[in-house]
Order: C-alpha cells, then sequence, then structure tokens
C-alpha cells in the first residue's frame, strides 16, 4: 500500500503539480457489490455543463473548476458487454456476450479528438442513487480535470439525480472530506500526501460505503448542492 501510495503521489505531483483539488480520491472504490444498480436511463450521449455551486458566484467561477475537455466534449455512457469465445462439445468455436453490472463513459473532445474514458459503477445507499469514476484510458491528461483528478485508478464519487433528459452529478469535495475528519465527524483510514497538500482516502470500501450511509443524505455534513464539482449531462438521445 505504501509503495502504491508513493507512485501515486509522485506522479501526481509530476503531472498535476499545485493545481487545486475539487474531488476527493480514494485508493479503494465507495462502493460494495450488493449496492450496485443498473439504470438504463444513464446510457446515451450526453452534452456537458457546470453547474454553478453554492460556493460559486458565477457561471464562470464554475467553469473554472472543470478542465477544457469535461465541459466540451461528448459524454457515451453504455454498459459494458464483454465477449468471451469458447469451444463447444463438439470443439467448434462458441461466442457468448455477458453484459456486466458496469458502465464505460467515453469523453470524446469536438475540437482535438482526444479520449477519455472511464469505468463507472451506479451503486444506491438509502435510495441515493451514486457513481463511483475510475479512469480506464486516457490521453491529454491535464485537459480533464476528472481525469487529473482520479491518475492512476484513484476513484471518486458524485451523487447522480436523473430528472427527465438531465442527469446531475455532484462529486464529494475534497474540502468537504476534509472538515468532516478533522472535526471528527467521521473516522476513516486516509494519507495525507504533503508534496500536492491533498488527501486520499485509504479506507475499505464498506467503511466508505458506511460513510456514505451515514452522512450522505444530511446536508449538514455533505450538502451535495455546495460541492465545487458538478455537472450538468443532458441527454442528447
Amino acid at each position: 500500500m505504501k509503495r502504491k501510495l508513493f507512485l501515486i503521489s509522485g506522479f501526481l505531483l509530476l503531472f498535476i503539480g499545485c493545481n487545486n483539488y475539487y474531488m476527493i480520491g480514494s485508493l479503494n472504490p465507495f462502493y460494495i457489490a450488493k449496492n450496485i444498480t443498473l439504470l438504463p436511463a444513464i446510457e446515451g450521449s450526453w452534452l456537458a455543463k457546470p453547474i454553478e455551486s453554492l460556493k460559486n458566484s458565477s457561471d464562470s467561477a464554475a467553469s473554472k473548476i472543470w478542465g477544457l475537455a469535461d465541459t466540451t466534449s461528448i459524454w457515451t455512457i453504455k454498459r459494458v458487454i464483454t465477449k468471451e469465445v469458447v469451444k463447444n462439445k463438439k470443439g467448434q468455436d462458441s461466442t457468448t456476450f455477458k453484459p456486466e453490472n458496469f458502465y464505460n463513459a467515453k469523453l470524446v473532445s469536438s475540437s482535438d479528438l482526444a479520449i477519455y474514458e472511464f469505468k463507472v459503477v451506479l451503486f444506491t445507499v438509502k435510495n441515493n442513487l451514486y457513481a463511483d469514476f475510475i479512469p480506464s484510458a486516457k490521453e491529454e491528461l491535464m485537459k480533464s480535470k476528472l481525469a487529473s483528478n482520479s491518475f492512476f485508478e484513484v476513484h471518486t464519487v458524485a451523487r447522480v439525480k436523473i430528472i427527465q433528459n438531465k442527469a446531475e452529478l455532484s462529486w464529494l469535495g475534497a474540502d468537504c472530506m476534509k472538515e468532516m475528519i478533522e472535526k471528527k465527524r467521521v473516522r476513516v483510514n486516509y494519507q495525507w500526501v504533503k508534496e500536492t497538500g491533498r488527501f486520499l482516502l485509504s479506507a475499505s470500501s464498506s467503511e466508505l460505503t458506511g460513510m456514505i450511509e451515514r452522512y450522505g443524505d444530511q446536508p449538514r455534513f455533505i450538502d451535495w448542492n455546495a460541492q465545487q464539482a458538478r455537472i450538468n449531462l443532458n441527454h442528447l438521445n
């Protein structure tokens, strides 16, 4: 774990420098298997627009939180289907297709065709929907805040609200998490990366799920409308 953390902190410093961090990162997923949810409404192509947070005074302030690619790319979200070729009893190749319990989110920039890909797992805790993001493939790292914030297999978590043809995503912020830890509202394992001045959670998925279960629907602890990294996805099809 320490070696993995050292690699993460070293590369974060190299690629990101002293940028502000708006999303809390975790070395482990924020979900457990029994809470995984499938939602066909999340699939399709989307246009992204930043949402003004209660901490922001204007749309321009909201835009500055995001990397250029996050809000100018087309977001395409599809359930992952794996293909497997096996031998049947006659020794012939037989192809089977298996729908997985997670999604692929691909961000394709219309300006420079850079591509960012994320594994997205939807999960439900106390009737609230959340999404765990982890990068699976990307280019031009610095143009996406979502990609750079979760470099080297660091998970981020967003609350998801689907209203008609829009999906509203609000990511749990590092400042919110830092305040809860400092005020001892929540007890989870974490590492402080001095070189980058950021927290990385190292708690288990069960502990993180417990945290969300206890505080995720309590605005006095986690006010999702006041998180800095918020975005609207508008359905294109």
